[in-house]
């Protein structure tokens, strides 16, 4: 099985081609927004304000710009800040710069305080911008393996379709990407509670079973901590509405998402994996951070799994742009949900729930479909310009 795609200096395959427009620092966000605006073919990620902020907090917002910089769906990273040094030791030029440089692609600086000022950094980062944005145009695709993809999924309004049809149809096709030698990552850690054991034996490495273990008791002890039991929160009102009863009945149906090969690691959020295979980040459920984390990673496809508690009622909910720079495909495994909103959704393996379909059967043709969204053609939310509130997970108070 092949695609079409990017093949980066550093050896990674994107499936898009974006120039990617940074700060290096909150400070220097307005310059940032306003370049993207000016050139075409170009992106922007808004950082959270890293000042207050503990230690944590600081490299995860550091972890996210370098991620995202090196995701292979960016030809070209624009770094703009106040000045070259300064701030948290998170932030220094070696730190982030430093470490984007080592991918090889394209990239160049702006700082403020070595070009006279805003306004003069402004008609030097247009420059800038659109010199890079030329040199990734450069860059064209070309005939690789299946193996070289590497994607991620969120499932989220859960319902029993969610265990029967959708996320099993998502385990089925990354169980062939991981066979391949691709790349595959799942989440949400708040989602496996009860069903933790389960994932717990498909690590071969003990040291990375600890680590999710001790994810999965750290959540539970959190929710304790605010004087509440974390299933009185979830499942959330949409899956209880959905059907479904208990947290552990909810994660039975999440966990199927991964499918059933070893998994190689448990990640921190936004942490790129250090080989093939599948791995486990440990992140929250929210689908703009989660997402974000996944593209952090590396991922450069996104599958939004969504069940039938995404509508309550005969209403359309256009679908928005979840990825920045990792475009989202919209799939649901419920006949009702696919009957509603086939329109705004890229995918159904409802069939298997309608029609008896196999699961097997089902995902041969995800990955039909996959293949074309990496070879260039737009998902649905591609197609709008609406696109979601990206936020970082993190977990550190405000100090």
């Amino acid at each position: 099985m092949k695609f079409l795609g990017y093949v980066r200096p550093d050896g990674t395959t994107g499936i898009r081609n974006y120039t990617l427009i940074m700060a290096n620092g909150r400070g220097a966000a307005n310059l940032a927004v306003l370049l993207t605006k000016l050139v075409s073919g170009t992106k922007v990620f808004v950082q959270p304000n890293e000042n207050g902020r503990d230690a944590d907090d600081r490299a995860t917002i550091a972890r996210t710009i370098v991620g995202l910089a090196k995701n292979a769906n960016v030809g070209a990273v624009l770094i703009v800040g106040n000045k070259k040094n300064g701030g948290y030791p998170e932030f220094t030029h070696e730190a982030i710069v430093g470490e984007i440089a080592k991918s090889g692609k394209p990239m160049d600086t702006l700082f403020m305080d070595s070009c006279g000022g805003f306004q003069q950094a402004v008609g030097l980062g247009m420059r800038k911008a659109r010199l890079l944005a030329q040199q990734a145009s450069e860059c064209s695709r070309q005939e690789v393996n299946l193996g070289a993809l590497h994607m991620a999924v969120k499932c989220g309004y859960s319902d029993a379709t969610s265990g029967m049809s959708g996320n099993p149809v998502v385990g089925n096709l990354f169980d062939r990407i991981v066979d391949d030698g691709g790349t595959a990552m799942f989440a949400e850690t708040t989602e496996v509670i009860g069903a933790e054991h389960i994932v717990a034996k498909r690590f071969p490495d003990p040291a990375e079973r600890l680590k999710f273990l001790n994810a999965v008791a750290r959540v539970e002890e959190e929710a304790r901590s605010t004087g509440e039991d974390i299933r009185t929160i979830n499942p959330i009102p949409a899956n209880i509405q959905a059907g479904l009863t208990t947290l552990e009945e909810k994660s039975l149906g999440a966990i199927a998402k991964s499918g059933t090969k070893p998994i190689q690691g448990c990640i921190r959020y936004a942490e790129i994996p250090k080989g093939k295979g599948l791995y486990y980040m440990d992140s929250w459920m929210s689908s703009s951070a989660l997402f974000l984390g996944f593209a952090a990673a590396g991922s450069v496809l996104n599958i939004f799994q969504v069940g039938g508690g995404w509508f309550p009622n005969d209403a359309m909910m256009p679908t928005a742009n979840t990825g920045l720079i990792t475009p989202t495909l919209y799939m649901t495994g419920s006949p009702r949900t696919w009957e509603k909103a086939h329109q705004e959704m890229d995918f159904s393996s409802g069939t298997v729930i309608s029609e008896r379909e196999p699961i097997a059967q089902a995902g041969e043709r995800l990955l039909a479909e996959v293949l074309r969204f990496a070879s260039g053609r737009l998902t649905k939310g591609e197609t709008m310009n609406v696109d979601d509130n990206l936020e970082v997970y993190l977990r550190g108070p405000g100090l």
